[in-house]
């Protein structure tokens, strides 16, 4: 089997709710990347990657001419085995990982349409049949996020990421996780997440007035090292996001005590080969894991997932259903959510595909 042709394509997906951080960062209408890679007989991989704008080093619009540059590699190779043509193109080009994504996704893809395997079959076997989800509420007023974690509750989720830090008022930030985690009763996960948009300041006096909650700390600063500082003044557990994006800073935030949890986010990481590489230290160190990504739709959602069900269930906190997010929807008959829990697509590959005709003529042909 060899690769024949590239397509991509930017797709404009609109968030069923616009999402506010701290730092004044929001997310409501995003462009996610769609690529295809043809073959020669007749199997067409897909991946994507939808970076936030503003929020990490990736923009939407620098995949495609990543692409132009690596697709002297690309055309005419095999695509069975991921990692192999992935080191080609990092030898090729260096860095440049959220880009990488797409592609690495799409190249697992085909990998498992040609062995007749689901994803999570090539990616360690299926440990799980479903995976809990969490539900992340954008930073508005207190009372409107205890309503909005209730309606989640009710629809079986049990764990809650309350953005803070949209204005400079720590006060408030303690009224947000103080209000959700009283509507949502012992039991439930929270965790309030920054962003990095807090100094160790602003996220120490927080963390210190709710230490009588239930709650875990998210990436309240922009390095390890204020984290860790965050950490260790508080007492509360904390999950690195932002920070986390390699073996490397996986280590580190392990040895400086403030990584309870990682945030396992493919585009981050380049794509499900690194991120599994990642997902196997993180069960070496001890940190439970959120399997995710930043932003997408039905394709990035289906590749976290096979890499959920493919982990150990007691390090696996959580994964994201991406296309729950977001409209329109990819491919419509991927995963749904029930009951607070998701499962990958069955079929071979990712098990999921969206229709070229509703995409539409790609934005870029390379063959």
């Amino acid at each position: 089997m060899k690769i024949t042709g590239i397509s991509l394509w930017h797709v404009p997906l609109t968030a069923h709710v616009t999402y506010t951080m701290a730092a004044g960062k929001s997310c409501a209408t995003v462009e996610t990347v769609v690529l295809a890679l043809d073959t020669d007989i007749g199997l067409t991989g897909w991946g994507e990657v939808c970076p936030i704008p503003h929020y990490l080093p990736a923009y939407a619009r620098g995949v495609a001419p990543v692409v132009q540059e690596l697709a002297p590699v690309l055309l005419g190779a095999d695509p069975v085995g991921p990692e192999a043509v992935m080191a080609r193109l990092e030898r090729r080009l260096q860095g440049h990982d959220y880009a990488k994504s797409a592609l690495d996704i799409a190249l697992w893809d085909l990998t498992g349409q040609a062995a007749g395997l689901p994803l999570h079959a090539l990616l360690g076997g299926r440990q799980a049949e479903t995976m809990p989800l969490y539900h992340s509420i954008t930073c508005t007023a207190p009372e409107e996020m205890a309503r909005i974690a209730l309606d989640a509750l009710d629809q079986g989720i049990t764990q809650f990421q309350v953005k803070l830090g949209a204005e400079a008022d720590w006060q408030a930030d303690v009224a947000r996780l103080r209000m959700v985690r009283e509507a949502v009763g012992p039991g439930p996960l929270v965790y309030g997440d920054w962003n990095c948009g807090a100094t160790s300041l602003e996220a120490t006096r927080v963390g210190r007035v709710v230490r009588d909650l239930d709650v875990m700390l998210e990436q309240p600063c922009a390095t390890i090292d204020d984290c860790a500082r965050v950490r260790t003044a508080t007492g509360l557990p904390m999950k690195l996001d932002e920070s986390a994006y390699d073996t490397a800073s996986l280590l580190e935030g392990h040895a400086k005590g403030c990584m309870d949890v990682a945030a396992l986010k493919l585009s981050k990481f380049g794509g499900l080969s690194a991120t599994r590489r990642a997902r196997d230290l993180c069960k070496h160190l001890g940190a439970r894991m959120c399997i995710e990504d930043t932003w997408g739709s039905d394709i990035t959602t289906a590749a976290l997932l096979h890499l959920g069900a493919a982990s150990a269930p007691d390090r696996v906190l959580n994964v994201c259903d991406l296309s729950g997010y977001v409209s329109p929807r990819l491919a419509p008959a991927g995963p749904v959510r029930h009951n607070g829990r998701i499962a990958p697509p069955t079929g071979v590959g990712l098990g999921v595909a969206p229709d070229r005709d509703a995409l539409g003529p790609p934005d870029m042909m390379l063959d």
